[in-house]
């Protein structure tokens, strides 16, 4: 199925090529390449007035992922019942805001598809409240990014690597 991947920005310089090459990599190392999905890039701005109408937090943040599906178990893909519902929901990356948060060395676009990664294990269910929870979400993680890293000659590292 198809991925949306819209630049909605205009602060920070962005290639969605190479974004969405890996993000459709990663679609197939979850498993999860016939389902919908959408990523739209965001500037603080937008990303702030998303969270605090949604997660009622007055701040510009990286990543909100909004699942299609509800109640989903930690890792187990939904198994829609009609052809429409074949669908994992939307992420919106805050670009602006991960841009300002890249620390020296990084590669803005390696941070980019490490918090698509993240938004993408939020839509299958995975979260980050309680410490078991955020092992679960970050072994996840680990996984899926070893094994893009390899694809991609890089060393990728889970965005909720120092949380708990």
């Amino acid at each position: 199925m198809s991925l949306v991947l819209k630049n909605v920005q205009r602060a920070v310089g962005l290639r969605r090529a190479p974004l969405r090459r890996r993000i459709e990599v990663l679609r197939q190392i979850l498993g999860v390449q016939k389902f919908d999905v959408a990523i739209i890039c965001v500037d603080n701005k937008k990303i702030q007035h998303i969270n605090r109408i949604y997660r009622k937090k007055n701040i510009p943040t990286d990543v909100l992922s909004f699942p299609y599906h509800e109640n989903l178990t930690a890792g187990e893909i939904p198994q829609p019942d009609f052809p429409d519902d074949y669908n994992l929901g939307d992420i919106f990356l805050g670009v602006e805001y991960i841009f300002q948060q890249c620390r020296g060395g990084e590669d803005f676009h390696d941070v980019l598809t490490v918090t698509a990664t993240h938004g993408l294990c939020h839509l299958l269910g995975f979260t980050h409240n309680t410490e078991t929870e955020w092992q679960k979400m970050f072994l996840k993680e680990q996984q899926v990014l070893e094994e893009l890293s390899q694809y991609t000659g890089t060393q990728l590292q889970p965005l909720t690597q120092n949380l708990f």
